[in-house]
């Protein structure tokens, strides 16, 4: 899968996540905004690190030297 696709379904995720958040966690407006806010920065954060761990192996630290003959 490319980043594009994995990133859209992060972004699908974190919206199912955020509104299960809201019917089940409904017990008035600050509270919806407080659990809203952690499941997005939640997601946000799962999204960034499977994002830099998947372009790290794009360009890894050692570039390996390739003989003549290979």
């Amino acid at each position: 899968m490319g980043f594009l696709v994995t990133t859209l379904i992060f972004l699908v995720v974190g919206v199912i996540a955020c509104l299960c958040t809201r019917i089940c966690c409904n017990r008035g407006p600050s509270t919806n905004l407080f659990h809203l806010t952690l499941v997005t920065t939640a997601t946000i954060c799962c999204w960034m690190m499977w994002a830099i761990v998947y372009l790290a192996q794009m360009n890894p630290l050692i570039v390996p030297v390739l003989n003549e003959g290979e």
